[in-house]
């Protein structure tokens, strides 16, 4: 097997995220019930990004956020996923190829715009997010390229992006082009509404197509229809050669073979709770493609997770590496 030029390669929804602040009473114009998330057309993404106060667009969605979060732990890193050739489509690509990410996807010519998550911040702290899907579920088998995922330790599929059949297609060519060039795939479950629509492909992606899972309690449990987690751990267990399970304050299970890992959370001031299991993702990865044993990369892990819930937003804002153990 060659040496990889990439420890990630992370396949996912690429949505530009705008956050601004905004009282209720915007919300109140707007229709909104503060602290949801809802999903909204290409007219009214356009007519409430006009409407919003100045804020700050940076690239988003789940899988983008821990490869920005890997490579600002020193991981060498690429992405794969859909914008358009518009305004937040550069935005998108700026933003993370300046944190390190390579970033080759050919934007989408004349269709859907980019996706934004366009995100209003009350003064009590609370996040109301309108989410419009756009270009990012285009992403199709041909956005897949080969020599990239071979060229990549670890190929990291975002279940997110798994609704469209095209993306579902990209997802086993992209697995199997890792396992011919001797390489490993690991997919993150997303969020347990996701594996309950999906529930017999997820199932076949975990048993026949992916070495690494990531889910949390709720995620799992909804896969496997388990009554409780530790049944659902011994599924996992049986299914993956890799899982690695959050658990929110009660920290972390990893699972390989035979071997069980307990990994506590670190103490942190929740703030925003948006993008922990992303950046979990991204300090376990970098930790296991460097090397380190499964107690070091929940650790990893669980500190980029700490960093990131203790402010507003899914990015580290200190130097994650000063962080970690050694």
């Amino acid at each position: 097997m060659t040496h990889a030029t990439y420890d990630i390669l992370g396949i996912g929804n690429a949505i530009v995220d705008v956050v601004a602040r905004a009282d209720e009473a915007f919300l109140s114009r707007h229709d909104m019930h503060k602290g949801s998330m809802q999903l909204i057309g290409a007219a009214a993404a356009d007519a409430l990004y006009a409407a919003m106060p100045p804020g700050i667009e940076s690239s988003g969605g789940s899988v983008a956020n821990s490869c920005a979060v890997a490579a600002g732990l020193g991981a060498r890193v690429a992405y794969i996923g859909k914008v358009a050739n518009d305004q937040l489509g550069g935005v998108f690509r700026h933003d993370i190829e300046a944190v390190g990410v390579h970033f080759p996807t050919m934007a989408l010519i004349g269709g859907a715009p980019t996706a934004r998550c366009l995100i209003l911040v009350t003064p009590d702290g609370q996040r109301t997010m309108n989410t419009f899907l756009g270009a990012c579920i285009t992403l199709c088998e041909a956005d897949v390229d080969p020599v990239l995922v071979a060229a990549s330790e670890i190929t990291y599929l975002e279940g997110y992006l798994y609704d469209p059949p095209e993306a579902q297609a990209a997802f086993k060519k992209a697995a199997a082009a890792a396992h011919a060039a001797g390489r490993q795939v690991a997919l993150s479950l997303s969020d347990a509404f996701c594996v309950n629509r999906h529930r017999a492909a997820f199932l076949d992606l975990v048993a026949n197509h992916v070495d690494i899972l990531f889910a949390n309690e709720a995620e799992i449990t909804a896969l496997y229809e388990c009554n409780t987690f530790e049944e659902a751990a011994k599924a996992a267990r049986h299914d993956v050669g890799l899982a690695a399970l959050t658990r929110s304050e009660a920290g972390s299970l990893i699972l390989r073979g035979t071997e069980t890992v307990a990994v506590t959370a670190e103490t942190a001031r929740v703030v925003d709770t948006t993008g922990a299991g992303d950046a979990y993702a991204a300090g376990f990865l970098t930790g296991l493609t460097a090397g380190k044993s499964l107690e070091i990369c929940g650790r990893m892990g669980s500190i980029a997770a700490a960093e990131v819930i203790g402010h507003y937003g899914a990015r580290p804002e200190a130097d994650l590496r000063k962080l970690m153990p050694g």
